[in-house]
């Protein structure tokens, strides 16, 4: 399977047309990281021109690092997006080229492009901001000064003026770009039965209910007399549903006990996913976060700000979960394609699933509540995109 790259762009102009720029960044979709970022003062040019030239610097960055790659756009300018998907044609004669251009670095259904909100955008923004101000100071951007993977506090955004006339101007190029194609969702062509993934969080140890850290690292608990009950409800509940065709486990013991107690409900064999299984907590194995704050606490704040960073004593880092996961998952989505399949694993894999899916940053895996023995479903279709369509259900425990 082709790897796949994010870019996100975006271009500014402090007057529209004034002094402009654009900034653009290649992430690493499992990670987050970024790979390449580029960016350019382009003297006196519109906001939309400053946008196409954000594209297509993303775009070649894109490529330097892998022409193979399937790449996914992510702006927050509805016009590029809508232009660029070929359901609004392009009328202004500075777009044309600009988008030709942009369409001749990667063949033809190697790109997608999805709309984001301006606040899903900083780095981009960051960049271009930091292109103008480069601009405005004699000079150009330098890779070196680049800030903007940095907090969100440390570079200027556009004022609100600007904002509002790069939104004015966009709105009026929107109203004269007449739709080309449906629609998506109406129009768009029947892609078959996606692959479906139930998500299952095993059951509860003895460790569950006092909050410790239980990765892989540790002792691998079986499930206490709790989670064996949460494990047979959640298997009476799929079994009424009766869509699941396969079940995969994670290795470890509380995973293949409650992936056993669904598969002999309904018939079915386990197969063991060693990708599947929960972070390595290295030292903070057993303990709790309450224990972790007050033994290690230079080592726990560096975790919490930073997808990169692994906890005490060699654990694994989220990013490095991150990329085990999503070599899972495609190997899954390869032997399943358009069946629906039970996944049983624990918090980070399923926090890590619905992340991919959603295209949410690393940071997100801290604002998901995920019960144990709870269900959580993701739709893969076959041009690669994914929804998610359940989260943390417990109805059946109840």
């Amino acid at each position: 399977m082709a790897r796949t790259l994010i870019v996100e762009a975006d271009g500014g102009s402090r007057g529209n047309p004034g002094p402009a720029g654009y900034g653009a960044v290649v992430l690493d979709p499992e990670s987050g990281e970024a790979l390449a970022e580029a960016a350019e003062f382009i003297g006196t040019a519109t906001n939309n021109v400053a946008e196409y030239k954000g594209l297509v610097a993303g775009l070649r960055a894109a490529h330097t690092l892998d022409p193979q790659a399937r790449v996914r756009v992510r702006m927050d300018s509805k016009l590029v997006v809508e232009q660029m998907s070929g359901r609004w044609q392009i009328k202004h004669p500075d777009m044309k080229p600009l988008a030709a251009e942009a369409r001749s670095v990667f063949p033809a259904g190697q790109v997608t492009y999805e709309w984001i909100p301006r606040a899903r955008n900083k780095h981009a923004d960051r960049l271009a901001n930091e292109a103008m101000d480069a601009g405005k100071a004699g000079r150009q951007w330098e890779p070196r000064d680049s800030r903007a993977a940095l907090d969100s506090g440390t570079a200027p955004a556009r004022s609100a003026a600007a904002r509002a006339a790069d939104e004015a101007a966009e709105t009026a190029e929107a109203a004269d770009a007449a739709p080309s194609a449906p629609a998506a969702g109406w129009g768009a062509p029947d892609l078959g039965p996606p692959a479906t993934f139930v998500l299952l969080r095993h059951g509860e140890t003895a460790l569950t209910p006092e909050k410790r850290f239980s990765g892989s690292g540790g002792t691998d608990p079986e499930l206490s007399a709790a989670g064996r009950r949460q494990a047979e409800a959640a298997a009476v509940a799929l079994a009424a549903r009766g869509t699941v065709q396969a079940v995969v486990s994670s290795p470890l013991r509380r995973c293949r006990e409650t992936a056993g107690a669904v598969a002999d409900r309904l018939g079915l064999e386990v197969r063991i996913e060693e990708g599947l299984r929960e972070t390595d907590f290295g030292a903070w194995e057993g303990l709790t976060f309450a224990e972790v704050r007050e033994r290690f606490p230079e080592d726990l704040d560096a975790w919490l700000g930073s997808a990169r960073v692994a906890p005490t004593g060699g654990g694994e880092s989220f990013a490095t979960v991150a990329r085990r996961v999503a070599v899972a998952r495609d190997k899954l989505l390869a032997r399943y394609a358009g069946k629906t399949v039970l996944l049983v694993t624990h918090v980070t894999p399923v926090k890590t699933l619905v992340r991919l899916a959603l295209g949410a940053p690393p940071e997100s895996l801290f604002r998901m509540e995920l019960s144990a023995a709870s269900l959580s479903a993701v739709a893969y279709f076959s041009d690669g995109n994914a929804s998610v369509r359940l989260l943390n259900d417990t109805s059946h425990l109840r």
